[in-house]
């Protein structure tokens, strides 16, 4: 984390870490309140929460997109960091300073959820290869970016039937596209239906 970066969103409060030996007492982890943090961290495309007393942190968690914050009194707040192994819990002064940080935790954890999902397909585009070592994910990924609902099972046969009657232009345009001809993608098909049957 750089200097440059600006905070998304922070508050004040009272920071406890779950015992790690009883896993049911909080130890206070500052002596007072503290600010606690949103940070988007561009480098890897993550959202943390951190937060620094003195000079160490005291909190450093990434939020992923299983993460649940639960409010679990009018004024307390927790979260589980499996990647950390430990239950961070954060105390407020008002109700709503508790209600603001759990909105702000719901948004970005929805926001990591969005960024996972952008990052695999940058990884599948970025990688053409991939599609040409093993066709089969690239066939499979081809057909349900033009058609997600329909499952693979079928999609073969409507696949088949699509060609034959030519009734989707696009799909065709972007079979060719992919493979130089159609010919080598059906035997692309062929081989992928020998693997998968």
């Amino acid at each position: 984390m750089t200097c440059t970066e600006q905070p998304i969103f922070s508050a004040r409060a009272h920071v406890f870490q779950i015992d790690p030996a009883t896993k049911r007492n909080w130890l206070p982890a500052s002596k007072h309140a503290v600010t606690v943090s949103f940070f988007y961290d561009a480098g890897r495309n993550v959202y943390r929460i951190i937060s620094v007393g003195g000079t160490k942190a005291i909190i450093n968690s990434t939020i992923t997109p299983n993460m649940t914050f639960t409010k679990t009194s009018q004024k307390f707040g927790q979260w589980a960091d499996s990647r950390a192994n430990t239950v961070y819990g954060l105390g407020f002064s008002t109700e709503q300073q508790l209600q603001q940080f759990a909105e702000q935790f719901k948004e970005l954890r929805e926001a990591a959820r969005l960024a996972r999902e952008k990052s695999q397909e940058r990884f599948e585009l970025a990688n053409p290869a991939l599609s040409i070592a093993a066709p089969e994910p690239g066939e499979e990924k081809l057909f349900r970016s033009k058609s997600a609902e329909v499952e693979l099972t079928v999609e073969k046969e409507r696949v088949k039937k699509m060609l034959s009657e030519g009734s989707n232009a696009k799909l065709v345009a972007a079979l060719q596209e992919a493979n130089s001809s159609v010919e080598q993608w059906k035997k692309q098909l062929a081989e992928y239906q020998e693997e998968t049957d």
